[in-house]
């Protein structure tokens, strides 16, 4: 269905990195959503008022404030598409994070105002009616059901295949509501067997919490995105890949990948080269691999080149003591990298960073203190200058 429609509506519908191509497949997707939910709204605010149902009118609006989330993806895809400019140097695809938070946001509104309905007519606050279903009612409910199934799987593939966080949050959207409107249709035909008219409030109470539950969800998944998270480690595997065929590059560290937007990523790291080898020759390589990485991962790379001594003895033997002391005495989890060595008269400078992960509690002094000790304990004329990274 999406290669068919893409076929028709978009031009080269298989770039998918191009900024025209992504914003295409977001305008299709927002328009069949805002179709879609208008229907589905339009047609459970009839039967809901029809029957007197105050679980299939919250469904309706629901439908209604989806259509919204189509038209705040529709926008979003608009201004992302937008290229970079003098106040904006890196584009504008972080916009489509500011437009899934607003989606979430509009998702936890119809949620509490629901929830304070259910809970008022289950707690006696107003008169619970029971709802009058006919078949025909029942019916639309069931056929809304499938459509809004395939509009999820329909928004899930196209948020998959962009890697649109907006259309992934709309396509859950769509999922949950599937699942709370069969919990309406089985409800309701409890209901109509039954005299048990207060379970079409529970019902309500139920579906609100699921409605709840999915725009906290994608608040937190979009609040992640905006703040910055950790590489994800297909991308790591990626870059460490290539980086294998350059053997001029010795050791990486400091590898970070900056998101600024669905498929706008900046990537920078610390390769460590041989010092003594040709500089120019070197530089031509990691500019290489600089291309390589932007052309093959869609990824601007920018590489410091770390010269680092490979055939003295004394710096080498000092390394290896460095790391085992660490390893052993301080922490198996600590690494370093960036070591240098000042030899002098009467002690022995070792100036290096040492790799910490998040989750060690100590301090970035109480680590400092603990290698130093474990160094002097060992070897009383070195010393330490120690600089902490957390990774």
């Amino acid at each position: 269905m999406i290669n068919f429609l893409a076929k028709i509506f978009i031009k080269d519908y298989k770039q998918i990195h191009n900024s025209k191509v992504r914003a295409a497949y977001g305008t299709m997707s927002s328009v069949v959503g805002i179709c879609v939910n208008l229907l589905l709204s339009v047609l459970k605010l009839i039967v809901g008022m029809l029957t007197s149902s105050m679980a299939i009118i919250a469904d309706s609006i629901n439908n209604f404030s989806d259509t919204g989330s189509s038209i705040v993806s529709l926008v979003s895809f608009k201004i992302s598409s937008k290229p970079a400019d003098r106040d904006h140097p890196f584009g504008h695809a972080r916009i489509e994070y500011i437009s899934s938070m607003i989606v979430s946001f509009l998702i936890l509104l119809v949620g509490f105002e629901m929830l304070s309905n259910s809970v008022s007519v289950i707690f006696g606050l107003s008169e619970a009616e029971k709802p009058d279903f006919s078949l025909v009612s029942l019916l639309i409910i069931g056929a809304s059901i499938l459509l809004k199934l395939f509009l999820g799987l329909f928004q899930r593939k196209i948020g998959k295949r962009i890697d649109s966080s907006v259309i992934v949050a709309t396509s859950m959207d769509s999922f949950f509501d599937s699942i709370s409107t069969l919990t309406v249709l089985i409800s309701a035909i409890i209901v109509k067997l039954t005299d048990f008219a207060l379970l079409d409030s529970i019902v309500g109470l139920l579906v609100s919490s699921l409605i709840l539950y999915a725009g906290a969800k994608i608040l937190i998944e979009t609040k992640n995105s905006i703040l910055g998270e950790a590489p994800v480690q297909k991308q790591l595997e990626d870059i460490n890949n290539i980086i294998k065929d350059y053997p001029v590059v010795l050791g990486v560290h400091d590898l970070m990948i900056h998101n600024y937007g669905p498929s706008h990523y900046i990537a920078s790291f610390h390769a460590e080269v041989d010092g003594e080898q040709n500089i120019y020759q070197l530089h031509d390589m990691i500019d290489n691999l600089e291309k390589r990485i932007s052309g093959e991962l869609n990824m601007l790379c920018t590489i410091h080149m770390d010269p680092i001594v490979t055939n003295n003895e004394v710096v080498n033997e000092l390394k290896k003591f460095a790391i085992e002391t660490i390893k052993n005495d301080v922490s198996e989890d600590f690494n370093i990298h960036d070591f240098r060595v000042v030899v002098g008269e009467s002690h022995t400078n070792m100036i290096f960073d040492v790799v910490v992960p998040f989750e060690c509690k100590l301090k970035e002094e109480e680590i400092v203190e603990k290698i130093k000790n474990a160094v002097s304990s060992k070897r009383e004329n070195v010393f330490c200058v120690i600089t902490v990274d957390r990774g």
